[in-house]
């Protein structure tokens, strides 16, 4: 309810029953990143933009609102005059605190719900040329977080993620002097703080050498599969993907109607003896998605060789090629092109959260010349500043402090997560990574790892079914993945322990259905 401006706060307030009203009004939201006064000018502010406050309503004195709040008086009036200072508030000489007549913009229109949908609508199923909706891909529950045991992809550990210097970083970017670094419309192009870290300190890891002129920055490794999708692809286009292989590429670059050639993984990765004419080829060689294998160097050479003979174009995802825990890291793929043949897509966000969205294309020039046109089209740039600040981190050196902090918190949960799996899931089979963040399991031939899974979140397990990572997916489908990224170690076995509970209750409904399909075939 609007204040009524005409009603005047004395020193008798703090009895008034409205003092009552003012102290809910503006109670202190709950914002751990603000300051107390940061917490009561959101109060304020909200209360002005959401209509309980109308423009000339009286405020409490700094004084009364104080006592009311059990804040100092200097924080009440440092709000008051940071308000005042941008409109929100004014002070009118010996009468007060006023809401500004301007604090709240004017609407064009009241806000009304829209009428019902009328019999001319639009159909928008029909409408929707290249619809995703009801394609497999991966996902999980809206509420993963709560469940015990969330063995899935796309998250974060709080535990591990670097805060104090990826703070650092960005409050080292918000200093005056770097604002003329990131401020300014960067139009096609991308910082070049940040294009010279990834060309001089992430490349070289990798055996990469690239001008410049040949990195583009993306907003993760998925938009970078989508830029090249709609630089590259056309319908009808052949384009391998191992099989099984990554679901969120097969769902980028499906948007042009490609023709699927699936191409076998085998225990040394991606099967390239008899490889299939295509145009292009998508593959992950460092830590094959989803098995974790790794491409041996023989096969790598032997791949680059039939690109050229077969005038193929290999998409090469370096993925998790950072998280090695034993031997020597294998040369990029783009690292042994010497024809042009490798576009190398890389992240430099996945290892802190995914959320970040930073990644990046190394291609040759024409090809990135284009791709930022394509890019500018979407979404200009990705945000500069975030480009800035992990510029700085990569530079300070705060991104190899924290790979290996994460190397070494992983290797304790592989080890741990095959200690659950012989303990409790002995018929499982699974080879243990030498990197990567994740095991590649397969149960027993009658398992089908869908139905497993939706038993299995009954007792608070998450895992990974290996039907979304085929473009054909067998039935039944024993595969499924276990991600490491976000689940303590302290619950690794113990989620294993429920994980074999819920494979105990998918046998005895098995022995049931089998059961009852015998007495009906009996009858």
């Amino acid at each position: 309810m609007p204040v009524d401006p005409s009603w005047p706060l004395n020193s008798a307030a703090m009895a008034h029953p409205r003092s009552v009203q003012w102290a809910q009004l503006f109670a202190l939201p709950e914002q751990s990143a603000l300051t107390l006064q940061g917490r009561l000018r959101l109060a304020i502010v909200q209360s002005v933009l959401d209509g309980r406050l109308d423009p000339g309503a009286h405020l409490p004195s700094s004084r009364e609102l104080a006592g009311l709040l059990q804040l100092s008086r200097n924080t009440v009036t440092s709000a008051y005059q940071q308000l005042m200072a941008e409109g929100f508030l004014e002070a009118r000489p010996r009468s007060g605190v006023f809401v500004a007549p301007d604090a709240r913009t004017r609407s064009a229109v009241p806000a009304e719900p829209p009428p019902p949908l009328g019999r001319h609508a639009p159909d928008w199923a029909l409408r929707l040329q290249r619809p995703l909706a009801g394609r497999p891909t991966l996902s999980k529950p809206d509420a993963w977080n709560a469940y015990p045991y969330p063995f899935v992809y796309g998250t974060y550990d709080p535990t591990l993620f670097p805060t104090e210097d990826f703070r650092e970083c960005c409050a080292r970017s918000l200093a005056r002097s770097q604002l003329p670094h990131w401020t300014p419309d960067l139009e096609t192009d991308d910082v070049p703080e940040l294009i010279e870290q990834i060309r001089t300190r992430l490349l070289p890891k990798r055996g990469v050498f690239a001008l410049k002129e040949e990195i583009l920055v993306t907003m993760g490794a998925q938009h970078a599969y989508y830029l090249l999708s709609e630089a590259l692809l056309s319908p009808g286009s052949r384009v391998g993907l191992e099989q099984p292989g990554h679901p969120h590429a097969r769902t980028s670059l499906s948007m042009r109607d490609p023709t699927w050639i699936e191409v076998p993984v085998d225990g040394d990765g991606l099967v390239v003896d008899g490889l299939p004419r295509m145009d292009y080829l998508f593959v992950t060689p460092s830590h094959q998605s989803p098995t974790t294998v790794t491409l041996p160097l023989s096969r790598r050479q032997q791949l680059l060789r039939r690109a050229e003979e077969q005038d193929l174009v290999l998409i090469e995802d370096d993925y998790e090629a950072e998280n090695l825990f034993e031997g020597d890291p294998m040369p990029a793929l783009k690292s042994l092109d010497r024809a042009g043949r490798v576009i190398y897509i890389g992240s430099v966000s996945k290892s802190l959260s995914p959320v970040l969205r930073l990644g990046y294309i190394v291609a040759p020039r024409a090809l990135v010349q284009e791709l930022r046109l394509v890019r500018h089209a979407m979404v200009r740039h990705p945000s500069a500043f975030l480009q800035h600040a992990y510029a700085l981190f990569l530079s300070l050196g705060h991104h190899e402090s924290h790979t290996r902090r994460v190397n070494q918190a992983l290797r304790e949960r592989l080890a741990l997560a095959a200690e659950g799996l012989r303990r409790y899931l002995p018929d499982f089979r699974f080879d243990l990574p030498a990197g990567g963040a994740s095991v590649w399991v397969r149960a027993p031939a009658w398992v089908d790892a869908s139905e497993l899974g939706l038993i299995a979140r009954q007792h608070g397990v998450l895992i990974e079914p290996g039907d979304v990572f085929f473009v054909h997916p067998p039935y039944p489908c024993p595969c499924f993945r276990l991600r490491l990224s976000s689940i303590p170690a302290a619950r690794i076995v113990e989620g294993m322990a429920a994980l074999g509970k819920a494979v105990d209750e998918l046998a005895r409904a098995r022995g049931e259905q089998r059961r009852r399909d015998g007495h009906a075939a009996q009858g």
